[in-house]
Protein backbone atom coordinates (compact mmCIF):
# COMPACT_ATOMS: atom_id res chain seq x y z
CA UNK A 1 0.00 0.00 0.00
CA UNK A 2 1.32 3.64 -1.00
CA UNK A 3 0.92 6.29 1.30
CA UNK A 4 0.59 9.47 0.08
CA UNK A 5 1.78 12.62 2.43
CA UNK A 6 0.53 15.88 1.75
CA UNK A 7 3.86 18.23 1.93
CA UNK A 8 3.86 22.12 2.46
CA UNK A 9 4.16 23.01 -1.03
CA UNK A 10 0.76 19.99 -1.88
CA UNK A 11 -1.40 20.51 1.10
CA UNK A 12 -4.43 18.18 0.76
CA UNK A 13 -7.24 21.19 1.10
CA UNK A 14 -5.54 23.07 -1.24
CA UNK A 15 -7.29 23.83 -4.73
CA UNK A 16 -5.75 22.93 -7.69
CA UNK A 17 -4.70 25.98 -9.79
CA UNK A 18 -6.59 24.86 -12.74
CA UNK A 19 -9.59 24.68 -10.43
CA UNK A 20 -9.31 27.89 -8.78
CA UNK A 21 -8.44 29.61 -12.19
CA UNK A 22 -11.40 27.99 -13.57
CA UNK A 23 -13.41 29.32 -10.56
CA UNK A 24 -12.51 33.01 -11.13
CA UNK A 25 -12.94 33.19 -15.04
CA UNK A 26 -16.74 31.68 -14.29
CA UNK A 27 -16.37 34.43 -11.39
CA UNK A 28 -15.41 37.23 -14.07
CA UNK A 29 -17.84 35.96 -16.49
CA UNK A 30 -21.17 35.95 -14.15
CA UNK A 31 -19.85 39.71 -13.62
CA UNK A 32 -20.13 40.65 -16.62
CA UNK A 33 -22.96 38.92 -17.90
CA UNK A 34 -25.00 40.42 -15.00
CA UNK A 35 -23.83 44.06 -15.36
CA UNK A 36 -25.89 44.92 -17.97
CA UNK A 37 -28.80 44.19 -15.78
CA UNK A 38 -27.52 46.17 -12.85
CA UNK A 39 -26.61 49.06 -14.49
CA UNK A 40 -30.64 49.35 -15.69
CA UNK A 41 -32.07 48.07 -12.58
CA UNK A 42 -29.91 51.41 -11.19
CA UNK A 43 -31.26 53.78 -13.80
CA UNK A 44 -34.88 52.40 -13.27
CA UNK A 45 -34.52 52.50 -9.57
CA UNK A 46 -31.60 54.45 -7.99
CA UNK A 47 -31.93 57.79 -9.97
CA UNK A 48 -36.09 58.25 -8.66
CA UNK A 49 -34.75 57.62 -5.35
CA UNK A 50 -32.10 60.57 -5.87
CA UNK A 51 -34.43 62.34 -7.52
CA UNK A 52 -37.42 62.32 -4.72
CA UNK A 53 -34.57 62.68 -1.97
CA UNK A 54 -33.03 65.96 -4.21
CA UNK A 55 -37.05 67.42 -4.50
CA UNK A 56 -37.56 66.41 -0.54
CA UNK A 57 -35.65 69.88 0.47
CA UNK A 58 -37.67 71.75 -1.88
CA UNK A 59 -40.69 73.47 -1.38
CA UNK A 60 -41.82 72.75 -4.58
CA UNK A 61 -45.29 72.80 -6.56
CA UNK A 62 -46.53 71.83 -10.01
CA UNK A 63 -49.20 74.71 -9.37
CA UNK A 64 -46.02 77.12 -9.00
CA UNK A 65 -42.89 75.45 -10.57
CA UNK A 66 -41.01 78.96 -10.93
CA UNK A 67 -41.47 79.23 -6.85
CA UNK A 68 -39.43 76.58 -6.37
CA UNK A 69 -37.44 77.30 -3.10
CA UNK A 70 -35.10 75.27 -0.85
CA UNK A 71 -36.11 74.83 2.72
CA UNK A 72 -33.31 72.09 3.86
CA UNK A 73 -35.16 69.11 6.17
CA UNK A 74 -38.46 71.34 6.42
CA UNK A 75 -40.50 68.94 4.64
CA UNK A 76 -39.56 65.94 7.10
CA UNK A 77 -40.55 68.29 10.09
CA UNK A 78 -44.01 68.97 9.11
CA UNK A 79 -44.49 65.37 8.27
CA UNK A 80 -42.60 63.68 11.27
CA UNK A 81 -44.60 66.33 13.57
CA UNK A 82 -48.04 65.81 11.47
CA UNK A 83 -50.53 63.64 13.62
CA UNK A 84 -51.89 62.62 9.83
CA UNK A 85 -48.44 60.73 9.26
CA UNK A 86 -48.37 58.87 12.38
CA UNK A 87 -51.90 58.03 11.90
CA UNK A 88 -51.50 56.65 8.71
CA UNK A 89 -48.59 54.51 10.24
CA UNK A 90 -50.66 53.10 12.72
CA UNK A 91 -53.43 52.22 9.96
CA UNK A 92 -50.56 50.93 7.37
CA UNK A 93 -48.71 48.60 10.34
CA UNK A 94 -52.45 47.37 11.14
CA UNK A 95 -52.75 46.47 7.33
CA UNK A 96 -49.62 44.44 7.74
CA UNK A 97 -49.92 43.00 10.83
CA UNK A 98 -53.30 41.56 10.57
CA UNK A 99 -52.94 41.24 6.87
CA UNK A 100 -49.61 38.80 7.10
CA UNK A 101 -50.88 36.87 9.75
CA UNK A 102 -54.08 35.75 8.73
CA UNK A 103 -52.15 34.78 5.27
CA UNK A 104 -49.74 32.80 6.71
CA UNK A 105 -51.73 30.78 8.67
CA UNK A 106 -54.63 30.17 5.52
CA UNK A 107 -51.66 30.27 3.22
CA UNK A 108 -49.79 27.38 5.43
CA UNK A 109 -53.17 25.40 5.60
CA UNK A 110 -53.47 25.48 1.65
CA UNK A 111 -49.76 24.51 1.31
CA UNK A 112 -50.18 21.65 2.79
CA UNK A 113 -52.90 20.70 0.69
CA UNK A 114 -50.85 21.34 -2.11
CA UNK A 115 -48.45 19.21 -0.92
CA UNK A 116 -50.04 16.40 0.28
CA UNK A 117 -52.97 16.21 -2.39
CA UNK A 118 -53.41 13.02 -4.50
CA UNK A 119 -55.73 12.88 -6.84
CA UNK A 120 -56.43 16.23 -9.45
CA UNK A 121 -53.15 17.85 -8.03
CA UNK A 122 -52.85 20.00 -10.69
CA UNK A 123 -56.82 21.51 -10.47
CA UNK A 124 -56.29 21.72 -7.00
CA UNK A 125 -53.39 24.02 -6.93
CA UNK A 126 -54.41 26.15 -9.86
CA UNK A 127 -57.52 27.06 -8.16
CA UNK A 128 -55.82 28.02 -5.10
CA UNK A 129 -53.49 30.23 -6.78
CA UNK A 130 -56.40 31.93 -9.27
CA UNK A 131 -57.10 34.98 -6.57
CA UNK A 132 -53.29 35.72 -7.17
CA UNK A 133 -53.89 35.79 -11.21
CA UNK A 134 -56.46 38.78 -10.83
CA UNK A 135 -55.21 42.39 -11.27
CA UNK A 136 -55.57 43.56 -7.75
CA UNK A 137 -57.58 46.72 -9.04
CA UNK A 138 -60.23 44.18 -10.37
CA UNK A 139 -59.88 42.32 -7.40
CA UNK A 140 -60.66 45.79 -5.24
CA UNK A 141 -63.74 46.87 -7.72
CA UNK A 142 -65.49 43.08 -6.67
CA UNK A 143 -64.93 43.26 -2.96
CA UNK A 144 -65.96 46.92 -2.94
CA UNK A 145 -69.31 45.57 -5.02
CA UNK A 146 -69.42 42.28 -2.58
CA UNK A 147 -69.08 44.69 0.52
CA UNK A 148 -71.90 47.90 -0.59
CA UNK A 149 -75.28 47.29 1.22
CA UNK A 150 -77.57 48.03 -1.89
CA UNK A 151 -77.21 45.30 -4.04
CA UNK A 152 -74.13 43.21 -2.61
CA UNK A 153 -73.87 39.66 -1.10
CA UNK A 154 -72.24 39.76 2.20
CA UNK A 155 -74.58 41.41 4.17
CA UNK A 156 -76.73 38.09 3.16
CA UNK A 157 -74.32 35.67 3.80
CA UNK A 158 -73.65 37.15 7.57
CA UNK A 159 -76.51 36.40 9.73
CA UNK A 160 -75.38 39.33 12.27
CA UNK A 161 -74.89 41.74 10.30
CA UNK A 162 -77.89 44.00 9.20
CA UNK A 163 -78.94 44.27 5.45
CA UNK A 164 -78.94 47.77 5.27
CA UNK A 165 -75.21 47.90 7.07
CA UNK A 166 -72.66 50.17 5.27
CA UNK A 167 -69.10 48.92 5.33
CA UNK A 168 -67.70 51.91 3.95
CA UNK A 169 -69.45 53.89 6.02
CA UNK A 170 -67.03 54.16 9.67
CA UNK A 171 -63.41 52.97 10.29
CA UNK A 172 -63.27 49.67 11.59
CA UNK A 173 -65.65 47.81 8.91
CA UNK A 174 -63.99 49.67 6.13
CA UNK A 175 -60.86 48.63 7.22
CA UNK A 176 -62.12 45.02 7.53
CA UNK A 177 -63.27 44.96 4.07
CA UNK A 178 -59.82 46.22 2.30
CA UNK A 179 -58.32 43.55 4.73
CA UNK A 180 -60.42 40.85 3.51
CA UNK A 181 -60.09 41.91 -0.45
CA UNK A 182 -56.32 41.98 0.61
CA UNK A 183 -55.86 38.81 2.22
CA UNK A 184 -57.96 37.34 -0.79
CA UNK A 185 -55.86 38.15 -2.95
CA UNK A 186 -52.75 37.63 -1.47
CA UNK A 187 -52.89 34.75 0.14
CA UNK A 188 -51.90 32.29 -2.88
CA UNK A 189 -48.75 34.03 -2.94
CA UNK A 190 -47.73 32.97 0.26
CA UNK A 191 -48.98 29.66 -0.26
CA UNK A 192 -47.07 29.08 -3.19
CA UNK A 193 -43.54 30.00 -0.82
CA UNK A 194 -44.78 27.83 2.18
CA UNK A 195 -45.28 24.98 -0.80
CA UNK A 196 -41.40 25.56 -1.67
CA UNK A 197 -40.47 25.25 1.80
CA UNK A 198 -42.87 22.20 2.62
CA UNK A 199 -40.79 20.46 -0.70
CA UNK A 200 -37.51 20.68 1.19
CA UNK A 201 -38.40 19.16 4.62
CA UNK A 202 -37.14 15.51 4.35
CA UNK A 203 -39.82 13.41 4.05
CA UNK A 204 -37.56 10.31 5.74
CA UNK A 205 -37.43 13.10 9.44
CA UNK A 206 -41.01 13.39 9.16
CA UNK A 207 -41.28 9.57 8.97
CA UNK A 208 -38.72 9.26 11.51
CA UNK A 209 -41.06 11.32 14.12
CA UNK A 210 -43.90 9.28 12.99
CA UNK A 211 -42.25 6.42 13.90
CA UNK A 212 -41.23 7.57 17.79
CA UNK A 213 -44.65 8.56 18.50
CA UNK A 214 -45.05 11.87 17.54
CA UNK A 215 -48.70 12.86 16.76
CA UNK A 216 -49.54 15.57 13.76
CA UNK A 217 -48.99 18.40 15.79
CA UNK A 218 -46.24 17.69 17.37
CA UNK A 219 -44.83 16.65 13.34
CA UNK A 220 -46.04 20.17 12.61
CA UNK A 221 -44.12 22.43 15.51
CA UNK A 222 -41.09 19.88 15.88
CA UNK A 223 -39.99 19.16 12.65
CA UNK A 224 -41.94 20.35 9.37
CA UNK A 225 -42.14 23.96 10.70
CA UNK A 226 -38.47 24.27 11.84
CA UNK A 227 -36.71 22.74 9.16
CA UNK A 228 -38.54 25.36 6.83
CA UNK A 229 -37.97 28.55 8.87
CA UNK A 230 -36.03 30.11 6.22
CA UNK A 231 -38.47 29.76 3.62
CA UNK A 232 -41.27 31.08 6.57
CA UNK A 233 -39.02 34.03 6.76
CA UNK A 234 -39.08 34.54 3.03
CA UNK A 235 -42.72 34.74 2.66
CA UNK A 236 -43.31 37.00 5.82
CA UNK A 237 -40.46 39.54 4.55
CA UNK A 238 -42.01 39.64 0.81
CA UNK A 239 -45.55 39.66 2.20
CA UNK A 240 -44.86 42.42 4.90
CA UNK A 241 -43.04 44.60 2.45
CA UNK A 242 -45.82 44.49 -0.07
CA UNK A 243 -48.49 45.13 2.18
CA UNK A 244 -46.83 48.08 4.36
CA UNK A 245 -47.12 49.66 0.66
CA UNK A 246 -50.62 48.53 0.22
CA UNK A 247 -52.42 51.63 -2.39
CA UNK A 248 -54.52 49.66 -5.09
CA UNK A 249 -57.58 48.28 -2.74
CA UNK A 250 -57.55 51.73 -1.13
CA UNK A 251 -57.87 53.74 -3.63
CA UNK A 252 -60.39 51.31 -5.32
CA UNK A 253 -62.51 50.72 -2.43
CA UNK A 254 -62.86 53.97 -0.38
CA UNK A 255 -60.76 56.09 -1.81
CA UNK A 256 -58.64 57.15 1.51
CA UNK A 257 -62.15 57.65 3.32
CA UNK A 258 -63.05 57.39 6.72
CA UNK A 259 -59.54 56.82 7.85
CA UNK A 260 -58.62 54.46 6.03
CA UNK A 261 -55.41 55.86 4.25
CA UNK A 262 -51.56 53.96 4.23
CA UNK A 263 -48.61 55.74 4.20
CA UNK A 264 -48.54 55.24 0.39
CA UNK A 265 -51.67 56.79 0.14
CA UNK A 266 -50.99 59.99 1.40
CA UNK A 267 -47.66 60.39 -0.58
CA UNK A 268 -50.31 59.81 -3.83
CA UNK A 269 -52.38 62.38 -2.71
CA UNK A 270 -49.56 65.07 -1.67
CA UNK A 271 -47.99 64.27 -5.05
CA UNK A 272 -50.60 63.84 -7.29
CA UNK A 273 -53.98 65.16 -5.84
CA UNK A 274 -52.49 68.22 -4.64
CA UNK A 275 -49.41 68.66 -7.08
CA UNK A 276 -47.11 69.09 -3.67
CA UNK A 277 -43.87 67.39 -4.96
CA UNK A 278 -41.34 68.44 -2.38
CA UNK A 279 -43.79 66.93 0.56
CA UNK A 280 -44.55 64.17 -1.30
CA UNK A 281 -40.79 63.43 -2.20
CA UNK A 282 -40.25 63.76 1.98
CA UNK A 283 -43.02 61.63 2.44
CA UNK A 284 -41.80 59.16 -0.65
CA UNK A 285 -38.80 58.82 1.26
CA UNK A 286 -39.64 58.47 4.73
CA UNK A 287 -41.82 55.68 2.50
CA UNK A 288 -38.44 53.88 1.74
CA UNK A 289 -36.84 54.28 5.28
CA UNK A 290 -39.75 52.89 6.91
CA UNK A 291 -39.84 49.60 4.77
CA UNK A 292 -35.97 49.27 4.61
CA UNK A 293 -36.67 49.54 8.65
CA UNK A 294 -39.84 46.83 8.58
CA UNK A 295 -37.32 44.18 6.96
CA UNK A 296 -34.57 44.73 9.27
CA UNK A 297 -36.42 44.17 12.24
CA UNK A 298 -38.41 40.97 10.26
CA UNK A 299 -34.86 39.58 9.20
CA UNK A 300 -33.69 39.89 12.86
CA UNK A 301 -36.73 38.44 14.44
CA UNK A 302 -36.32 35.20 12.68
CA UNK A 303 -32.78 34.95 12.86
CA UNK A 304 -32.77 32.55 9.95
CA UNK A 305 -29.04 32.38 8.25
CA UNK A 306 -29.93 31.92 4.68
CA UNK A 307 -26.66 30.46 3.27
CA UNK A 308 -26.57 27.96 6.13
CA UNK A 309 -30.44 27.08 5.25
CA UNK A 310 -28.73 26.36 1.43
CA UNK A 311 -26.54 23.91 3.01
CA UNK A 312 -23.65 26.26 2.03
Amino acid sequence: MTTVVATPETNAGDVPPEVSERVRHENRLGQRLVAPAVVVMLIVTAFPILRALYLSFYNYSLTAPDEREFIGFSNYLTALTDQLFWRDIGVTVLYMVVTVAFELVIGFAFALVMHRVIFARGLIRTSILIPYGIITVVSGFAWQFAFTYQNGFVNGWLPFIEADFNWFGDTVPAVIAIMVSEIWKTTPFMSLLLLAGLAQVSEDVVEAAKVDGATWWQRMWKVVIPNMRAAIMVAVLFRALDAYRIFDNIFVMTAGAEGTESISFLTYRQSIEQFQLGMGSALAVLLFLSVLLVAYVIVKLFRVDLAQARGE
